[in-house]
């Protein structure tokens, strides 16, 4: 081989490099444009959702008595992003999923120098995310106060609890026995979601727009590679080994939670899941399959439509 054909070799190489990069697209993504989760509502993906959802008997029961909650965020095409929901704007208790809040609060609070950026914080955060600590949680709670985080699920900017669309994200009560409760006055629960306001979290995470670039950055990196092995990291464990799993759940009682951003080569999309039952966790845990097909098949859908 001539030196003439090792180099067109090694550009050919770097081109495929600098490709394969690319398509990785890592997180957060960088962009100019950026459209609010629900003006990507995509009928037909969510037509189809419902379609799959309900060919489970059990599972249609739950739906009809709004005690299954569903949304669902197809990212494979981040030009052209497809969001489907299932009672997602019914606000349920949601146990330890909304400690993701309790994340986004402490860390506005360090952005905004409200609050010290410690070691001993940057740990609990990790525990109140990775293994669900409820100590940690707890600590963590107190540092910035239920009107704090009240406040900031509010926000104009990033509106993760609206009483007009349902409620949404919310934390009013220490993960311990002790202390006073602080009601959403919705529906007056201490631990709550929605799952589209759980969706759109991630969503702004996605596109670096949780506070600002770097913070959504630090906050994925806090959300990545889940401790606790169940429900959805249960089964994507195992069809999905090599994707990066970004995610929180809660269970307690009936209520089972479970939210998570699926990021590999082949699979990109956003799932929450809650549900009443006292299967919830099996539920979970099957739901990746049907919802993986109607993925698939919504590649072929044409949404703006």
């Amino acid at each position: 081989m001539n030196y003439s054909e090792v180099k067109s070799k090694l550009s050919f190489l770097f081109c495929l490099l600098v490709l394969t990069v690319a398509a990785q697209k890592p997180l957060p993504i960088r962009t100019t444009e950026f459209k609010e989760l629900k003006s990507n509502k995509c009928e037909a993906l969510e037509k189809n959702l419902k379609a799959e959802l309900n060919k489970n008997k059990s599972w249609k029961a739950l739906i009809q008595s709004k005690k299954m909650s569903i949304s669902l965020v197809d990212l494979h095409d981040i030009n052209h992003i497809g969001f489907a929901g299932v009672n997602e704007n019914n606000m349920m208790y949601a146990a330890s999923l909304p400690k993701i809040a309790v994340l986004y609060t402490v860390m506005d609070a360090i952005d905004k120098g409200i609050v010290k950026d410690t070691p001993a914080v940057r740990k609990d955060l990790s525990l109140m995310i990775s293994k669900s600590n409820n100590a940690a949680s707890t600590r963590m709670i107190d540092l910035v106060g239920y009107k704090r985080i009240e406040k900031v699920l509010r926000s104009t900017k990033t509106t993760l609890y609206d009483a007009e669309q349902g409620g949404g994200l919310w934390v009013g009560k220490r993960y311990a026995a002790a202390g006073a409760r602080y009601p959403d006055p919705l529906k007056g629960l201490s631990h709550a979601a929605t799952s589209y306001q759980a969706a759109n979290l991630y969503y702004h995470l996605v596109f670096g727009k949780l506070i600002n670039n770097q913070r959504s950055a630090e906050m994925l990196e806090i959300l990545k590679n889940p401790q606790l092995g169940h429900k959805f990291v249960y089964t994507l464990n195992k069809v999905a080994p090599n994707a990066k799993l970004f995610r929180k759940s809660g269970s307690w009682k009936n209520y089972h939670s479970d939210s998570v951003l699926v990021w590999g080569k082949d699979r990109r999309y956003i799932l929450v899941a809650l549900i009443e039952s006292s299967h919830g966790e099996q539920i979970i845990r099957n739901l990746i399959t049907p919802v993986e097909k109607v993925l698939k098949k919504s590649r072929m859908l044409n949404c703006s439509e």
